[in-house]
């Protein structure tokens, strides 16, 4: 039973698969998430439910002998009766063997019709939990991989509706992924149910469609933790926005107080430090620009590491290096709080939309814990293990998404350069395989001359920088990055630097 506890939301390995009832009570002290506990309720519903059939069946199985014993008495006590009274009248005797005939043709009338219960069961739908018949089967390879670690991709898993409970908790539009960073999966799962598919990937990766925080109508149910946020800038405005809609209670804090006037009008608490902050609330938020602004905000007077204390949760969202944020795990742990790294990818559109990509690692409890924050900000988020891969992983998709803004910018000036239309080049290009909307936003903002920061261009440098730096760290080269981190600083020395990041074009044209 234990198997569909966990497997709707992590990833376990053979060897802690326990019976249910032997262990029940240790693995409820343990786990105390409300997930958790909706599936060991989901797991008792359908033991008592089990256990109400058997008794059931026992019930009616004793109840039809008893029928039997007492209709094979009563005969007997008849004939007995017969000749004991012969002396009754022709008109009695017949009275009394017509309403023995009724009685048993009432036996024989209930005895061929199903019960009540079973007329029941016939007619309700499938129990929550109970796989139909043709799904039972369920064959795991044998394999050493499922001996370390079971890796593959869940796809969309919800529980089946009860009859009398109505579906909650589903988002077909955000999912979660968790990501194994163990090895390459050496085997193919067959699918446990047709909601429910674990299939191989090359990358070693893992993911689960969350169906657990957000009603049907697409209202998320905020959690019932205090919410602080530190840093009010292009991300994080939007953050804190979609954040209050959705119903969670936060505390913002800005280095430019004036920053925090507008949300403070949305309902929001004014915090005076960030110290503060963390002190008063249960999970906190960071959005920062840069490493140094990171290690000041935690590490600086009044930072968040004075109001750190056991139990504390600190969520640092900003883009920084693996180094940085494992110093800051460090040093909160230290203090007995809880700490998760969730760098964003995103624009500044994306981030007012609720649409952002989050990726997390860290503690995992916490992650969990920040679900319907998560929800209310983005779209998807993955966890990615241990503190310093989202770091990572987040510098290589900025490293792609930097490269290839300055291969746009590069191809649109050798166009006009050559005689050709660039918004001709554009056209071609939204036919063709590299169609997106990223492409087509900053070709727009380079044609109309618009470079209104949607993704300032000094930030996209600095993740050039510090990818470059890790590809350094493990001898891996990145050409197309240094190369693309020379335009980007050739447009800083132009002034472009508070520019959207589509301004790299005017280091080609000057």
């Amino acid at each position: 039973f234990f198997v569909c506890l966990f497997v709707s939301s992590a990833w376990i390995k053979v060897e802690q698969l326990k019976p249910y009832h032997p262990h029940k009570e240790e693995m409820i002290k343990i786990n105390k998430g409300k997930r958790f506990q909706q599936a060991v309720d989901a797991v008792e519903e359908f033991l008592r439910k089990t256990k109400g059939k058997d008794q059931a069946s026992s019930h009616n199985s004793n109840e039809e002998k008893n029928r039997h014993n007492s209709s094979e008495e009563r005969g007997k006590q008849s004939a007995g009766e017969e000749k004991r009274k012969a002396s009754l009248s022709e008109g009695k005797l017949k009275k009394g063997t017509g309403e023995g005939k009724k009685r048993v043709s009432s036996i024989s009338s209930e005895r061929g019709s199903k019960s009540p219960l079973k007329r029941a069961q016939d007619q309700s739908p499938r129990k929550r939990g109970r796989p139909p018949k043709d799904e039972k089967d369920l064959t795991i390879p044998e394999s050493s991989t499922v001996k370390r670690v079971m890796t593959g991709t869940v796809a969309g898993f919800k529980w089946p509706p009860s009859v009398s409970e109505p579906v909650k908790d589903s988002d077909p539009h955000f999912h979660h992924f968790l990501l194994s960073q163990t090895e390459k999966p050496a085997v193919c799962y067959q699918a446990i149910t047709k909601k429910l598919k674990v299939c191989e990937e090359e990358t070693g990766s893992t993911s689960i469609q969350a169906a657990d925080s957000t009603a049907v109508n697409g209202s998320i149910t905020p959690t019932d933790k205090k919410i602080g946020f530190l840093g009010l800038g292009l991300m994080g405005s939007g953050i804190v926005s979609n954040l209050l809609k959705m119903g969670h209670t936060v505390t913002v804090w800005n280095r430019t107080a004036e920053k925090c006037d507008l949300f403070i009008q949305e309902g929001a608490r004014l915090g005076r430090t960030p110290a503060e902050v963390v002190s008063t609330c249960d999970i906190t938020f960071a959005c920062v620009s840069d490493p140094k602004a990171a290690k000041d905000l935690v590490l600086g007077p009044s930072g968040v590491l004075q109001g750190i204390r056991p139990g504390k949760c600190y969520v640092d969202m900003s883009t920084v290096d693996a180094d940085t944020v494992t110093e800051l795990a460090q040093v909160i742990v230290s203090r007995g709080g809880r700490f998760l790294e969730a760098p964003v990818s995103g624009n500044q559109q994306l981030s007012n939309d609720g649409m952002l990509v989050i990726l997390a690692a860290g503690d995992r409890g916490l992650y969990e814990d920040c679900s319907s924050c998560f929800q209310a900000m983005g779209k998807t988020s993955f966890f990615l293990g241990e503190v310093g891969n989202a770091a990572k992983m987040m510098l290589i998709v900025n490293m792609v998404q930097g490269s290839f803004m300055a291969t746009i910018a590069e191809g649109l000036t050798l166009a006009q350069v050559t005689g050709q239309s660039q918004q001709t080049l554009l056209d071609i290009l939204n036919q063709g395989q590299l169609a997106s909307i990223f492409l087509d936003q900053k070709c727009q903002n380079i044609l109309q001359g618009n470079f209104k920061p949607d993704f300032y261009l000094k930030y996209i440098q600095k993740d050039l920088r510090l990818a470059i730096a890790l590809g350094d760290s493990v001898n891996h080269p990145t050409p197309m990055a240094a190369a693309a981190n020379e335009v980007y600083k050739r447009a800083k020395a132009l002034d472009q630097s508070d520019n959207d990041m589509s301004a790299v074009y005017r280091a080609y044209i000057h």
